[in-house]
């Protein structure tokens, strides 16, 4: 696979899970990698990962990383983020938007109504608002450069009842906000692109009872994803587009870190 040195990334959501994963793979290709959350250290909140554990993997594996403690439901927040990078490195080439909320517990089989109401806050806000909110200033970042890539990770909840109601809503906004963004980005040179995970390895999964893990892809596989795109001079063929990690690597050619292609998903994305 191509390197990424020189790149520069953000990746927002970055002390677990798939950002965490994402931001590992784009590291270890060679970009400086801003990494975002809240949780800055661990013990804080019972699930493990933190932005420092995040930096250590991606220096363990000779990338360079820089951690920015941001709550991606506060604008200023947000804007402090981007004007760092800017005035730290004056560009931006990639940016992963991955800061997801999770409300306390999301049982699939409790209907809505018997639901908080502030559940629609939680993965509303943090989730399809919040990479609303960060595209906007990456672009102010890639239009005057005439290049850029931006993911957003959704999934198959666009299309399927996953997890709540209120997850999917946000899913199919989510692949709606990259279609509709594509055609003004790709005046100038700037591809948006919705990637798809299927069942991942998180830490939460991790500790679910009763999952195969065998049939699991692992976080970085995403990122692997994500670096094929960011690498690809004909990335704009994907713009506008929602698109599988499994799709991707039959694409690109590459496998997860075990060496193995996971399983591909039932669902499909809608066309066009």
């Amino acid at each position: 696979m191509e390197t990424l040195h020189d790149a520069v990334v953000v990746v927002t959501g970055a002390s677990r899970g798939i950002g965490k994963g994402c931001a590992v793979a784009l590291g270890a290709a060679g970009a400086t990698v801003y990494v975002t959350a809240r949780t800055t250290s661990e013990g804080g909140s019972g699930i493990a990962g933190s932005l420092e554990a995040t930096v250590a993997e991606i220096e363990g594996r000779g990338g360079n990383a820089i951690a920015v403690r941001c709550d991606h439901a506060d604008d200023d927040d947000v804007a402090a983020l981007f004007e760092r990078v800017q005035r730290e490195q004056g560009r931006l080439d990639v940016l992963v938007n991955n800061a997801f909320g999770v409300p306390g517990a999301m049982d699939p089989q409790v209907p809505f109504w018997e639901t908080p109401i502030p559940d629609w806050d939680a993965m509303i806000d943090v989730g399809t608002r919040s990479a609303y909110v960060a595209a906007h200033h990456a672009a102010q970042l890639m239009v005057p450069a005439g290049r850029g890539l931006i993911v957003n990770v959704s999934s198959a909840g666009a299309v399927r009842y996953f997890h709540h109601l209120v997850y999917g809503i946000g899913k199919a906004a989510l692949d709606r906000f990259t279609k509709d963004a594509a055609r003004p980005l790709a005046v100038h040179g700037v591809a948006i692109v919705s990637v798809w995970p299927f069942l991942v390895r998180t830490e939460r999964v991790e500790q679910m009872p009763g999952i195969d893990l065998a049939a699991t892809e692992s976080p970085e596989f995403v990122g692997r994803g994500i670096v094929a795109l960011a690498t690809d001079p004909d990335v704009l063929r994907w713009t506008g587009r929602a698109v599988t990690t499994h799709a991707l690597a039959l694409d690109y050619g590459f496998t997860d870190v075990d060496g193995r292609l996971p399983p591909d998903q039932p669902w499909s994305p809608p066309a066009g």
